[in-house]
């Protein structure tokens, strides 16, 4: 550690290219990414609509009171996968709600495509706004002091969505966020690096000193009791554990605004399954996960909103391969104290009735009714603020629309 210099130290901290909160941020936004393209039409599952079953006569999940399997009625219309039975209560309280036929007017089908497209908030038919969506929205906060740890991304590369944010970090465990150093020793190199950066007056010396304030404030939460709160167990994965990480940064209050994780394997096209089977497993894994995340913010539920999309839906028919091609439009959802929850908004605009390939532009399933754009920023809206005169300046040349989900 005596060999890295100055600037080294600085170079290698993502996480300190803007100075430490005062105060820390009043909510936060955790955006979960399916990412695969989620057959969405099995998570909230139309079940009032006879052409489901038709066109899925083996991966159709069984309408409600049709046996240990079926579907959880929640209207008239539509029901929750068996899978999803973690996040019934919040949807009975009003706390989660769904958004039907989003999506992007790419219908290039491409995982790559469409994924970028969204992070990047931009329209096929307008100029690339440059950067990442929630890069832009951060970028018009830098009037009031920045957390290093406004922005975190749990994984190990930024995702596109917050490039160009004055702030990010990319991490797995908080403990990525330390002095690399053995007991006392650092204590020592942090003493040393103190007194090193307090006699610098430049720029660079006021970035060593907020930095290792956050050195310090992490180490503080690191060795504080910190089990999950009132019993909650998140789910042995990444994903189980990313979220018990966002959950422990939302409760320290080190100024959180933005939390990306990402949730794959839904790239369903062989042997997908309908109340059990590969896609139940991963339902099954974001339903405990954000359960456990739930459970454990219970006494912080007003500081959080989640927004959970992927890139496209499936779809409506199967395959020859029992599992689901691409598709267009998806079901997105959001839970939390600001989410205007029990109720699944949007409509059912199934591209054609029996062969949903005629006359179609692109993948067959869902028409994407609803610009993706126009929820994102009803979310941003509704959950950190973003302002109206905002708006075009994250999304331009957006359609105004309004959604009702916030």
């Amino acid at each position: 550690m005596s060999s890295l210099t100055r600037r080294a130290l600085l170079s290698k901290l993502a996480f300190a290219a803007a100075p430490v909160a005062e105060a820390a941020g009043d909510h936060t936004l955790v955006h979960v990414f399916l990412r695969g393209g989620a057959d969405t039409l099995n998570l909230w599952v139309p079940y009032a609509d006879d052409r489901y079953y038709r066109l899925r006569p083996a991966l159709a999940i069984p309408a409600p009171g049709k046996g240990s399997d079926a579907a959880i009625r929640l209207t008239d219309r539509y029901a929750l996968h068996p899978a999803l039975k973690p996040l019934e209560a919040a949807y009975h309280e009003g706390r989660l709600g769904a958004v039907q036929s989003v999506g992007v007017d790419n219908t290039s089908g491409s995982h790559f495509e469409c994924q970028d497209q969204m992070e990047h908030g931009d329209s096929m038919h307008g100029i690339p706004a440059g950067g990442g969506w929630l890069g832009r929205y951060l970028r018009l906060r830098t009037g009031a002091k920045v957390s290093p740890l406004s922005a975190v991304a749990i994984g190990t590369s930024l995702p596109e969505s917050l490039r160009g944010a004055p702030a990010a970090s990319v991490l797995e465990h908080l403990e990525d966020i330390s002095l690399k150093a053995a007991g006392k020793q650092a204590e020592q190199v942090a003493g040393a690096l103190n007194a090193l950066y307090g006699a610098d007056v430049s720029l660079l010396g006021e970035r060593g000193v907020e930095t290792l304030d956050l050195f310090r404030r992490i180490s503080n939460l690191q060795h504080r009791a910190d089990a999950p709160e009132h019993g909650a167990s998140y789910p042995p994965a990444p994903f189980g554990s990313g979220l018990r990480e966002i959950a422990r940064l939302i409760k320290a209050r080190l100024g959180l605004q933005i939390a990306c994780i990402d949730l794959g394997g839904w790239d369903t096209h062989f042997f997908q399954g309908n109340s059990s089977g590969t896609q139940a497993g991963q339902i099954r894994l974001l339903a405990e996960g954000l359960a456990a995340l739930e459970t454990d913010l219970k006494d912080h539920r007003a500081h959080y909103t989640l927004m959970v999309t992927t890139e496209f839906g499936r779809r409506v028919y199967e395959n020859a391969s029992l599992g689901t091609d691409h598709g267009r439009g998806f079901t997105l959802m959001a839970l939390g104290d600001r989410v205007k929850g029990g109720q699944v908004l949007g409509g059912w605009p199934i591209q054609a009735d029996d062969d949903v390939n005629v006359n179609t532009p692109g993948p067959g399933g869902l028409l994407a009714e609803t610009d993706y754009r126009q929820v994102f920023a009803e979310v941003l809206r509704g959950s950190v603020g973003l302002k109206d005169d905002e708006e075009a300046k994250v999304f331009p040349g957006m359609p105004a629309k309004h959604i009702g989900l916030m």
